[in-house]
């Protein structure tokens, strides 16, 4: 058992034992609170027997004993689900050391095939990188992460994102308190996205002078209609202190309804993001990025938890509404427009402040994913960005492939008009090498550690052409889908972008005649416009390439050797063009017959 094991094993032990203790305490308690409930009722109804008014008032004095013992009872079985959270946190960091992470959410929904790189280079989905950093339990969490894979970021941000991951690489503690404080988060995008709608929408009673003047003047005449009722006239009388109240609750129905659907559901979303920004909001950071985060929770005092929790509790109580009991209520005290009324005063004093709240919260989370990562891999390594036209990648190797398996290389890349032409059999490696150097580029380009030894490169553009296929909803074929591809990536090539681009077995879809001919010239436009990258190909042909442009190709190969019929695989760089050939054994070894 290794020492990261031994540590993620050992708090599954000590969590696990924590938990057991409160779960016992949790149980005593409940029936502890369910006796303490029955003496309050039976002191009241005893001091009853003396006058009704000392069975109300011996009640009133019980229940704020009552609901603070209550609260107790809530803490025990918060620090209950925490600790089996945190248990549960150490056994998925168990299972990522397996280089198991189908327990974490793998970002399938952020998949496009459209992307300049995330379909080839296995960005999202189940066995991605996406999954691989994933820690997050907010869908906004899940959101950031989509949107740091996606693309790179200037060089200052890069800088800063290294230096809060070894910050938070090393807040064991924290780290796994904030995942395990958010995985009972029940989150929903659709939930957030009708919140930020609300957010703009105008107001319904604030600033309107009829409705603000009914929150007061109409639970008045209703409390009138009642007195009447009681001392003077037919009950039916109280209708006639009560239309008023009925023409705007019906006049604003639809509106109070689409105020729900927008932000009502976000109750509970809500509860729980305030638990998270708490913990966030309570840390101890130095590194510039985490503590500029942190004070956005915390603008001149104005805590973000406490707001979101008051945002929180006041869509709770509009939520009434949906108890059976509420339409009194309503239509006595219009509770609806009263608590929209307070919503839209929280909306003004914080309506520019909740989405960077969230935005820390996500961005929290996603650093956290990250330092996690580094913190199971301490052999990993952030690069150093260069001004230097040179990708200098010293053992580098597939982050998604197991340590004990995976096989690095060595090579240094010109970025500005060279490419790097990989030929070998079958089953060498090429792809992989491609995905190896595409994820490592992107990783750089992110600010996260990444699997190398060193790695020095400039800002780069990466794209790709390996998986391209058919569209039928677009009467595409594949080798008409790879042409708008490797289209995409000359216009990229000719605007200058800093490209890099990695192509696995271009023009496949043609002859062979016709595929080394569309090579070489998509070869010679891609250095005429200083693009840079790696082609895996078979047609050892274009090999002779390297002799015509002068340093700007080299041929790279990986090779495969024969033992006894069984091939040996090394996967790693060697110079030159390939040499050997393994497609008969391979077909011989699946049981085709070949004619010698």
């Amino acid at each position: 058992m290794s020492n990261l094991e031994e540590i993620y094993q050992s708090r599954v032990d000590s969590f696990g034992k924590q938990a057991e203790i409160l779960a016992k305490k949790h149980f005593h308690w409940s029936f502890l609170r369910l006796i303490i409930f029955l003496i309050g009722v039976a002191v009241a109804v005893y001091c009853s027997n003396f006058g009704i008014g000392w069975g109300i008032l011996s009640f009133a004095v019980f229940l704020p004993f009552f609901t603070y013992f209550i609260r107790l009872h809530q803490k025990i079985q918060f620090d209950k689900e925490l600790h089996e959270n945190l248990v549960q946190v150490n056994k998925d960091e168990l299972s990522a050391l397996d280089n198991n992470h189908n327990v974490f959410e793998n970002g399938n929904r952020f998949s496009d095939v459209n992307h300049p790189y995330s379909g080839d280079l296995d960005i999202f989905g189940p066995h991605s990188i996406y999954q691989l950093f994933n820690r997050t339990t907010t869908t906004i969490g899940q959101q950031k992460l989509a949107d740091y894979l996606n693309g790179i970021v200037d060089k200052d941000t890069i800088l800063q994102r290294q230096t809060a991951i070894s910050e938070l690489k090393n807040q064991l503690d924290w780290r796994q308190q904030l995942r395990a404080t958010g995985m009972n988060t029940k989150d929903n995008p659709t939930y957030i996205v009708a919140l930020k709608e609300w957010l703009v929408q105008p107001d319904l009673v604030k600033g309107n002078a009829y409705n603000e003047m009914a929150l007061w003047l109409f639970p008045i005449l209703g409390i009138i209609g009642i007195l009447v009722y009681v001392f003077y006239l037919p009950w039916q009388i109280i209708i006639l202190f009560l239309l008023p109240s009925i023409f705007l609750l019906k006049k604003t129905f639809s509106d109070v309804n689409l105020i729900i659907h927008q932000a009502g559901n976000a109750e509970k979303i809500l509860k729980y993001y305030g638990k998270i920004i708490e913990w966030v909001e309570n840390g101890s950071f130095t590194s510039p990025m985490l503590t500029k985060l942190q004070n956005q929770l915390l603008n001149n005092d104005q805590r973000a938890s406490k707001e979101i929790n008051t945002l929180s509790f006041q869509l709770h109580q509009l939520n009434v509404r949906n108890n059976i009991l509420a339409f009194p209520i309503n239509l006595f005290g219009l509770w609806d427009l009263q608590w929209i009324n307070q919503l839209e005063k929280w909306k003004e004093a914080n309506q520019s402040s909740l989405p960077k709240w969230f935005d820390a919260l996500a961005e929290f989370e996603t650093l956290c994913g990250l330092a996690t990562v580094y913190y199971n891999n301490p052999d990993w390594f952030f690069a150093k960005i260069t001004e230097k036209p040179l990708i200098n990648a010293v053992e580098i190797g597939h982050p998604l492939i197991p340590k004990q398996q995976r096989i690095t290389n060595s090579i240094k890349i010109p970025t500005q008009g060279h490419i790097k032409l990989l030929t070998g059999s079958n089953m060498a490696g090429k792809s992989t090498f491609l995905r190896t150097i595409g994820l490592n580029l992107i990783l750089s380009g992110i600010g996260a550690p990444l699997c190398a030894k060193s790695f020095e490169t400039p800002l780069q553009k990466v794209y790709t052409s390996m998986r391209t296929q058919d569209a039928l909803y677009e009467n595409t074929s594949s080798f008409y889908a790879e042409l708008k591809r490797l289209k995409f990536i000359l216009e990229a090539a000719d605007k200058g972008d800093n490209i890099f681009f990695l192509l696995d077995e271009i023009l496949k879809g043609t002859n062979s005649n016709d595929r080394h001919n569309g090579s070489k010239a998509l070869i010679k436009q891609l250095i005429e416009n200083k693009g840079s990258g790696i082609i895996a190909t078979h047609d050892l042909e274009l090999g002779i390439l390297e002799a015509q442009y002068n340093g700007a190709i080299e041929n790279l190969c990986m090779e495969v050797r024969v033992d006894n019929d069984k091939l040996i695989f090394d996967y790693k760089l060697e110079k030159g063009v390939s040499k050997s050939f393994n497609a008969t054994l391979l077909m011989k070894n699946m049981g085709i017959k070949i004619n010698e």
